[in-house]
């Protein structure tokens, strides 16, 4: 339970039943521990002092590795308060930071996070149908797991140095094999009858001198 918060009996049992039911969903991929109520089992540490979230997310091999917190909340807990306190404090873990809140208060979640900067992860809903309860996904990070970002788009990436010297050296080598192509032509068009101003040259003093010929055969 949030230091700051002191919920509602009733509202108590439906946030307690929202973890248990979120500790089912989490251990297929997670080693799931849990602290409802006035429980303080597993804490994880944010900065000088532990803290309690409702669900602590860790890695089943040996270790424990931290992959995430879930923290539940109620109509009356989704406040500004509650916000600068636990939210942004979890938000700072390098583990993904996931929200369940109701249906109802969803909108004011959505702007608490935003107008105070808090990274989240994922933010869900939750709502009674029946005896049961369900749960909508409704804003997930566009980029990375790690509850950075805000959900903004990740910046297009210059290419490394390395892809640019093999982009460059791919355009050098293409360059280097149409130069063979080039020179063959041009040879080909010097040689080529007609093609230069030698080759004309020379067939214009062939015909002058077939053509004088017979003149200095008649002087004789």
């Amino acid at each position: 339970m949030s230091p700051i918060l002191v919920r509602p009996v009733r509202e108590q049992l439906e946030h307690d039943r929202v973890i248990r039911l979120l500790q089912a969903k989490y251990k297929r991929k997670f080693e799931v521990a849990i602290n409802p109520g006035t429980e303080q089992t597993t804490p994880v540490s944010v900065g000088p002092l532990p803290w309690y979230p409702d669900l602590v997310l860790q890695s089943p091999a040996r270790g424990r590795k931290l992959l995430g917190v879930v923290e539940v909340e109620t109509a009356e807990s989704v406040n500004h308060l509650e916000a600068m306190s636990q939210w942004a404090a979890f938000a700072r873990l390098r583990a993904p930071f996931h929200l369940y809140v109701p249906a109802a208060s969803v909108d004011t979640a959505r702007r608490l996070c935003s107008d105070l900067q808090i990274a989240v992860a994922e933010i869900w809903a939750y709502h009674p149908l029946g005896d049961q309860l369900r749960f909508t996904l409704i804003q997930r990070l566009s980029h990375g797991a790690d509850g950075k970002g805000a959900g903004a788009a990740a910046a297009p990436r210059r290419p490394a140095p390395s892809a640019r010297r093999q982009a460059g050296d791919a355009r050098g080598a293409r360059a280097s094999a149409t130069r063979p192509a080039r020179r063959a032509a041009a040879t080909a068009r010097r040689t080529r009858p007609g093609g230069t101003k030698k080759a004309k040259a020379t067939r214009d003093t062939a015909r002058t001198t077939s053509s004088a010929a017979p003149k200095a055969q008649k002087r004789k």
